[in-house]
């Protein structure tokens, strides 16, 4: 019967959506979710408001992976056997209200997803890119280059994450898998922006909780993580865009970070490297690697982005320092790099790699090292419906013996449906 209903509300949300297809769905300073959403990182700021009342923008997303992977290690710990077959369809609810002359809302809901089946809320923020709810030109010239964000909401640490699967909203990601060390958190806080003639600045504050609540663990209700971004990005020619950010997250003391962990849709391969006891939605970040820098940690990444014409290079470069409360501290870093092609009369088609690599210090002692390699392809039927297959070879180096990743390897193919609106 939860099925049942859960089914008939989702469908109900698809039809609403395209019954709001005909109209003007745009919003003011507003990140599209479909393929015009392509390589836009943070949202436009234009200090132009096209507020005529309270607008409510219903969108969502749906997608669904067929996944023919199979994996081994050195057999000292058993792997969970695997087959070839459909992985569980993902489901995401937006909810953006248009609130004022240059404010606006932004609530996502997972319908479903790996770690629940059953709705629950990602998070949402309010965004504040001008103040003429105050009185009319208050503070106008300021705010033609600020943006204020504030909510229970993901954290822009570095620019991989406008590049990532959000659960279902999988159109931004031209692969199928995220990073292996995947950095997405929601943290209650808030974040200013500055950007002015292709320059961007960042600043922000977070309580650095995932869970949100009052008690105490260690006499302490909570810590404190503190974010920083600064870049350029510009269209210098018609055909050459360039972008260049390095980004902050440092955390004075938190009882547990989750920059690593806090993605609670979980990874697109299924019980790969898992051990025979594993289900996909209790081990649901299989592939990924968590370097567990619970209690104080301080991470840098720096992100290159370079378009000319219908080719793009992105790439990420991470080092992250932590430790757990009174251990030695410990280094992680990471490296990825993608080239894209997209062609076609209105790039609807591409190709494209990303090599991926890990290395990290752990708290065994083991010195451990994880490369993956993505082959990817994709085709826009519509600026709303994306088509993808990858192919996918990840491997483990430097574990101990005893380790289920000693020995550790998963190759295969994932081929992905996406519709977003």
């Amino acid at each position: 019967m939860k099925s049942i209903l859960k089914q008939a509300i989702i469908l109900v949300i698809v039809l609403t959506g395209f019954s709001f297809y005909g109209q003007n769905r745009d919003l003011d300073n507003y990140r599209q979710p479909d393929k015009r959403g392509i390589n836009v990182f943070e949202a436009p700021k234009d200090s132009i408001s096209t507020f005529d009342g309270v607008k409510v923008r219903i969108g969502g997303a749906s997608t669904l992976q067929y996944q023919a992977i199979d994996h081994e290690n050195s057999g000292a710990v058993a792997l969970k056997e695997i087959g070839y077959n459909f992985n569980l369809a993902t489901a995401n609810l937006d909810l953006d209200v248009a609130l004022a002359p240059g404010v606006r809302m932004n609530l996502r809901t997972y319908l479903s997803s790996r770690h629940h089946p059953e709705p629950y809320v990602m998070g949402g923020y309010f965004q504040i890119d001008g103040l003429d709810f105050i009185s009319e030109g208050f503070a106008e010239n300021i705010m033609k280059y600020v943006t204020i964000k504030i909510g229970h909401m993901e954290n822009n640490y570095g620019d991989a994450h406008f590049r990532r699967t959000d659960n279902a909203q999988a159109l931004y990601n031209p692969f199928v898998g995220n990073l292996i060390m995947d950095s997405f958190t929601t943290e209650v806080g808030a974040e200013v922006y500055v950007q002015k003639d292709g320059f961007i600045g960042m600043l922000g504050f977070s309580n650095g909780k995932l869970n949100q609540a009052v008690n105490k663990v260690n006499g302490t209700s909570g810590g404190a993580s503190f974010l920083a971004k600064l870049g350029y990005d510009k269209q210098l020619t018609e055909d050459f865009r360039f972008r260049l950010t390095g980004s902050l997250y440092n955390t004075g003391y938190v009882q547990t970070s989750y920059l690593y962990s806090a993605d609670r849709a979980g990874s697109r391969y299924y019980l790969v490297m898992e051990n025979t006891a594993a289900t996909p939605s209790a081990q649901f970040r299989s592939g990924r690697y968590n370097p567990n820098l619970t209690n104080q940690i301080t991470a840098i990444m720096v992100n290159p982005f370079v378009k000319y014409k219908g080719l793009e290079f992105f790439g990420t470069i991470e080092n992250s320092k932590g430790n757990a409360l009174g251990a030695d501290e410990r280094t992680a870093k990471q490296f990825a790099g993608e080239l894209i092609y997209r062609f076609g009369a209105s790039e609807n088609f591409y190709l494209g790699g990303r090599y991926n690599k890990v290395d990290s210090e752990e708290a065994s002692g083991d010195n451990i090292e994880i490369t993956r390699t993505q082959l990817g392809a994709g085709w826009f039927m519509t600026k709303n419906i994306l088509m993808k297959v990858e192919y996918v070879n990840q491997k483990y180096d430097g574990y101990s013996p005893a380790s289920i990743f000693d020995g550790g390897k998963f190759k295969g193919l994932m081929a992905e449906a996406v519709i977003s609106f």
